[in-house]
């Protein structure tokens, strides 16, 4: 079988061969172009698709990052009202203290009642701030309105009592600033387990001073009252209004029953009566209103002066359990702020070992590149040259 050569073949075979160059220094141009080596996925179909898990990899730790800048930004406000708080519990405790001194007249007291009223209006705009994107700190996932409010003087919360959980890197998640419930509504009286009060319609001079646990541990959580049956004897009855003990009483000492420890002074009378059980759940607000009637009271007689001290008395344990929940609200807050911090670390961490085996798929490497493309050029050059060279051949030269 004879094999023909003809000079149609041998022209498209160059044509050919030029057309492929100048598809390859076409490609070379567009990755000098663009520093990318995988300019489509045809070009590596398995880089291509590793790239584009690897891009959305990336992008997550994005969005996760701004997800953490939200987070601190809400938290590092929250720190900043709790602290502001913190300082309005301190004036509260001091005006307080102030307050039970004897020597302060109505108008004194009148004037302290005044300022109480000021701090209660800071708590609640404090307790309506938001985060500078017109949602509210304190409204849990209830935050489009204002989770305070007040009715009829009276303080209400309005959002709900759930905390957002915030993904801020792969599997790690941070709490959102408290619901208000948490900080300024269910805050418990007395020293947190045990509380105590004056029966308002004592007649006589006795102070409950303070109310805990003593160190027996007997305590069963039930509610007590010390009924004074003559200035120096009383009966500790339960809750049925049974008598369990009788005891003589002395000013300034403590009566201890149930694994109880009240501490009391002044001088009670027949028929006064003091109560202590379980701590219950007050607001912040309703705390600050409980000094302020106490401070507007008439204390023309010692009875009253004395339930006015006894009211004093209870709303410097309840305003030191406020401080104490904000504290713990302050120190949650700033536990979950270093968990951002945390976060930020171990998010950067991870995008850079994913830009770099980005780059390494990606990224064109211009020395190799440059090399190449003089390559082809060179080649480009020498099959046109032939072509041209092919061109002028004719039989007729040979002949003559």
């Amino acid at each position: 079988m004879n094999n023909r050569i003809s000079t149609g073949m041998m022209y498209t075979q160059s044509v050919s061969l030029m057309l492929g160059k100048q598809a390859k220094l076409n490609h070379l141009e567009q990755q000098l172009a663009t520093g990318s080596k995988i300019v489509s996925a045809k070009d590596d179909p398995v880089a291509a698709g590793t790239a584009v898990g690897l891009d959305r990899a990336v992008a997550s730790l994005e969005r996760l990052g701004a997800n953490a800048n939200v987070a601190q930004n809400r938290l590092g406000l929250q720190e900043n009202v709790l602290a502001q708080a913190g300082d309005m519990m301190a004036r509260i405790t001091e005006l307080t203290v102030q307050s039970n001194n004897p020597a302060l007249s109505g108008a004194d007291l009148k004037g302290v009642a005044s300022e109480l009223k000021s701090i209660k209006e800071a708590l609640l705009s404090l307790g309506n701030t938001t985060d500078g994107t017109g949602r509210y700190l304190f409204g849990g996932t209830d935050d489009d309105t204002a989770p305070f409010s007040l009715v009829n003087g009276t303080v209400t919360y309005s959002g709900d009592q759930t905390q957002r959980s915030v993904e801020i890197a792969p599997g790690t998640y941070v709490s959102d600033a408290l619901p208000g419930s948490e900080i300024f509504m269910r805050i418990v009286t007395g020293d947190g387990t045990v509380d105590g009060s004056a029966n308002s319609g004592n007649s006589g001079t006795a102070i409950l001073t303070n109310v805990t646990r003593d160190n027996s541990g007997n305590w069963n959580g039930e509610s007590y009252s010390v009924v004074f049956t003559a200035a120096d004897a009383y009966e500790i009855r339960d809750a049925n209004n049974a008598v369990i003990s009788t005891g003589a009483y002395t000013a300034g000492e403590d009566i201890v029953f149930g694994g109880l420890r009240l501490t009391v002074e002044g001088a009670p009378v027949a028929g006064d009566s003091l109560n202590a059980g379980p701590a219950q759940n007050r607001d912040i607000f309703a705390t600050v209103d409980k000094l302020i009637g106490a401070l507007e009271m008439d204390v023309s007689t010692p009875g009253a002066r004395a339930a006015q001290q006894n009211l004093l008395q209870a709303g410097t344990r309840d305003i030191a359990r406020a401080a104490e929940t904000m504290i713990d609200a302050r120190a949650a807050g700033g536990a979950q702020l270093t968990a951002i911090d945390n976060a930020t670390a171990l998010r950067e961490a991870n995008a850079v070992s994913l830009k770099t085996t980005l780059s390494g798929m990606r990224d064109l490497d211009y020395a190799d590149a440059i090399s190449q493309y003089q390559l082809e050029t060179s080649a480009l050059q020498a099959a046109q040259t032939i072509f041209s060279q092919m061109q002028s051949m004719s039989l007729f030269n040979m002949i003559r």
